[in-house]
């Protein structure tokens, strides 16, 4: 199975607990990969984390506070055991095999496109205990801002919604819009959604998060991919299954 560049680097792993998500920390409910029939089995919750980046979480939202006072972070996705991490995945080739009218079950080179543009923002759900996806270990959230009291969805806009396949979900596309596009209003709604993914990351990175080089919605503390891009020579987390 293919590795990530930040899959080289060696766990050792800590023996911080798995813990639901605080009241203070907005959970997306329903959960979005359960209403689509993922094997979480009849117990086990996604919306848990390492504790020592639960208290990292709650840090990042204090400075968001501080930054926008009536907005807070609001939690798509945290722990993900490896039999969902392969639903997703294969449900996602399938879809966008579908989306583009090519036979999600027959070999074939768009089909092997299709499944290198999902690789970019979808882990291979690797048994390997040294290469465990990121969400796996319980050191990955995926997470978007929102407003406080908003009736309704309370997520403001970012641009894409969360797990969108393509270049509009990097971190900086929009920044990119905004210095290329020749329509004003074009530029000034890039900006703003700009401003925005800028402020999720400034906050997260502030409290100790990476974040993912694909996604502005992905962060982590502990895990290969945060060790990797913060020049760490270890990682503090490795997988967690079921409910260990």
């Amino acid at each position: 199975m293919e590795l990530r560049p930040w899959n080289r680097i060696p766990i050792r792993d800590s023996t911080d607990p798995l813990v639901p998500l605080p009241e203070p920390l907005l959970r997306l409910e329903p959960h979005p990969y359960r209403s689509l029939g993922a094997p979480y089995g009849a117990t086990a919750c996604p919306f848990r984390l390492r504790a020592g980046v639960i208290e990292r979480l709650l840090a990042a939202q204090e400075l968001l506070l501080q930054q926008e006072p009536g907005w807070r972070l609001a939690i798509f996705d945290a722990w993900r055991p490896l039999a969902v991490q392969r639903f997703m995945v294969d449900l996602t080739i399938a879809e966008l095999c579908r989306e583009r009218g090519i036979p999600p079950e027959r070999d074939s080179p768009e089909r092997r496109q299709v499944i290198a543009e999902v690789g970019r923002f979808w882990a291979p759900p690797n048994l390997d205990p040294a290469a465990p996806p990121p969400h796996s270990t319980g050191a990955a959230v995926d997470l978007t801002l929102a407003r406080r009291g908003a009736d309704g969805d309370p997520c403001v806009a970012m641009g894409s919604a969360i797990d969108a396949i393509g270049a509009v979900s990097e971190p900086d596309h929009f920044l990119t819009v905004a210095q290329t596009s020749p329509d004003p209003q074009e530029r000034e709604r890039a900006l703003e959604w700009h401003r925005r993914r800028e402020l999720l990351r400034t906050v997260m990175e502030q409290a100790g998060f990476a974040q993912h080089p694909n996604e502005w919605w992905h962060f982590s503390w502990g895990d290969q991919l945060w060790a990797w891009r913060s020049g760490q020579r270890q990682a503090w987390f490795g997988r967690v299954d079921a409910d260990g």
